[in-house]
């Protein structure tokens, strides 16, 4: 009889922590899906700003001399 009751036990259990790994798996879905998408907005707004940065600049290498000319102080 203790056998028996401790399977029924034992397999309630079990089930229990299936379903909590999978709610936990979805979480974890979730959260990476969302850095993805952050991580994405940031890098097409960073490439926003360098494009923005070289029409005001003039081009590539007048932005590069800029940058050196702001960093050095000349």
């Amino acid at each position: 009889m203790t056998d028996t009751t401790m399977t029924k036990v034992q397999s309630k259990s079990q089930a229990t922590d299936k379903s909590r790994t999978s709610v936990a798996t979805e979480i974890d879905k979730v959260i990476i899906g969302s850095i993805a998408a952050f991580t994405g907005v940031v890098g097409l707004w960073s490439l926003a700003c360098i494009a923005s940065a070289m029409f005001q600049a003039g081009g590539p290498l007048q932005l590069v001399g800029g940058w050196f000319k702001a960093v050095s102080g000349m």
